[in-house]
């Protein structure tokens, strides 16, 4: 696979050395670069060798002095410089097989790659890995990943995942923090599977594995609408969810007492969907899962009303917008626009979208799709409209490959799309 250079960084060694996009890099220290893993391990040292061909067909080989550590600044057109490792598991709760036909096509791809863990924080299941692998994450120190536990019984594993494969997730687990490399790993929880004694066994085996293994997500079974033919699963209600919270809870103190650390987090939709209140913002420590979703709205509502008072008495960029949202964010949402009319002369509109694409038991914003917002937004004549980031992709782009311009014509509405951040919002409402 061709290592082909899309962006140069302004500023940066590449730019001086006159690379430019649509170059490409063939190897680095005489040595051909497998994947990114690879570049940044090669480019690691002060003084780097680079043959790059332009091009016009032109080879060029360059000598690079540069700090210990410090980026060469060039984009490739492929993250990985590699294909991606898929999956070999057929998890009973897997959502890409939830999903129905015309989704952005890289949904369907069911990645187990380390890189895509250290690089973007997917976690992987490890279940495909050799040993080479093994190894290899080790010699490069690709450090944190993320691994999808879900149970440390071998038997149970092998059920949920789908997979023969005797492995004990314990001696993998192990055998990476022995070497140094940091592991957050994540539980998703099925009622009446791995739940009740089979959750807390899991917790205290992985709390053994601490301080190596730093944390633990225990976040909820997704189910949608689509899921004919597959393994018939229970999604929490009310009282199950609120059951997981007091049997987490009271883990939580166990080992806060004896390890001075809660290790495992509760995701913020066991809460929402037991009707109880979020944890205090130091509970959630260093918000090491926090793209796992868990403490995302605590951290919101911090940073929101920390920052309040600097806002008063500023301009409003207009006299009404409307913040879209999940159903599960919905009433912190509203908590927090009413604070901000309280201290800012505009009118904010909340509106939940509800999730008739995958069905209304997914309530979380980054699966809404372009189209239940138009379906449900259309002709209430709102203007001003911001949407979170985690509803798109990096291009503008959301689930069902609609975009913002998409959005806004069918809306005949400014869209703007905001970071997941109290800041960050504040800065679109008042100048």
């Amino acid at each position: 696979m061709k290592n082909i250079i899309v962006k140069v960084l302004k500023n940066s060694i590449a730019e001086e050395m006159e690379l430019e996009p649509g170059d490409e890099l063939v190897s680095v220290n005489n040595c051909t670069v497998r994947d990114y893993i690879d570049y940044k391990y090669q480019i690691s040292d002060e003084i780097v060798l680079f043959e790059v061909k332009k091009a016009n067909g032109e080879v060029w080989e360059l000598e690079i002095e540069k700090e210990y550590d410090e980026d060469i600044g060039i984009v490739f057109e492929n993250p990985l410089m590699d294909n991606i490792k898929v999956c070999s598991n057929k998890c009973i709760f897997c959502f890409v097989d939830q999903m129905p036909r015309g989704m952005r096509k890289t949904l369907y791809v069911k990645d187990d790659d380390t890189r895509m863990s250290f690089l973007y924080g997917n976690f992987i299941t490890l279940t495909n890995l050799t040993d080479d692998e093994i190894n290899r994450i080790i010699k490069y120190k690709i450090s944190p990943i993320k691994v999808s536990v879900h149970t440390t019984d071998k038997e149970l594993r092998k059920y949920m995942m789908g997979n023969e494969k005797d492995m004990d997730i314990m001696v993998y687990l192990k055998k990476l923090i022995d070497a140094g490399i940091t592991v957050d790993c994540q539980i998703v929880l099925v009622r009446d599977v791995n739940d009740g004694q089979q959750l807390n066994k899991t917790i205290r085996d992985l709390s053994s594995l601490h301080p190596g293994l730093r944390s633990v997500a225990v976040v909820p079974v997704g189910l949608t609408k689509f899921r004919d033919r597959l393994t018939e699963l229970r999604p929490f209600d009310k009282d199950s969810a609120i059951g997981v919270v007091e049997q987490v809870t009271s883990i939580q103190n166990e080992l806060y007492k004896s390890m001075d650390t809660r290790f495992i987090f509760i995701a913020d939709e066991f809460y929402i969907n037991g009707g109880m209140d979020f944890p205090s913002y130091e509970e959630y420590e260093d918000f090491d899962q926090l793209e796992n979703g868990i403490g995302m709205c605590r951290l919101f509502k911090q940073q929101v009303e920390e920052l309040l008072d600097e806002y008063e008495g500023r301009k409003p960029v207009a006299e009404e917008i409307t913040l879209v949202t999940g159903v599960a964010a919905y009433n912190l949402i509203e908590e927090l626009a009413q604070k901000i009319m309280e201290k800012l002369p505009l009118k904010i509109n909340v509106v939940k979208i509800i999730n008739s694409f995958f069905g209304e038991r997914i309530t979380v914003s980054g699966l809404t799709t372009g189209k239940d917002i138009i379906d449900q937004l259309k002709g209430k004549n709102y203007k001003n409209i911001i949407i979170p980031n985690n509803m798109i992709n990096d291009n503008n782009v959301m689930l069902d490959d609609l975009t913002i311009e998409d959005l806004e014509k069918e809306l005949n509405a400014e869209i703007a799309v905001c970071d997941v951040d109290g800041e960050a919002l504040l800065n679109l409402i008042a100048q």
